[in-house]
């Protein structure tokens, strides 16, 4: 299942979410979506992705089904068994 979590320093932009706890992605693109479109707050396009990255962190699988990568590490070295120290 995918997560995320909202970054506490978008916390005024999502006044309904707990910043710093993991939810489930769907849950949260739901109240996200729900709030852009009740307020029309934009009228800029709306975006590919409801949860704009830079505002959430993620953990789980990536939004087409694949495991996600952990910070800092690369696909290569994870493929190999190989750590760069």
């Amino acid at each position: 299942m995918r997560e995320a979590r909202l970054r506490p320093e978008f916390a005024d932009l999502y006044p309904t979410l707990t910043p710093g706890q993991w939810e489930p992605a769907a849950r949260i693109a739901e109240v996200v979506l729900a709030r852009f479109l009740l307020s029309q707050i934009s009228e800029a396009p709306l975006q590919d992705r409801i949860l704009d990255e830079r505002h959430f962190e993620f953990r789980g699988e990536t939004p087409d089904g694949t495991p996600r990568q952990p910070p800092g590490s690369r696909a290569r070295d994870v493929a190999s068994g190989a750590a760069e120290e």
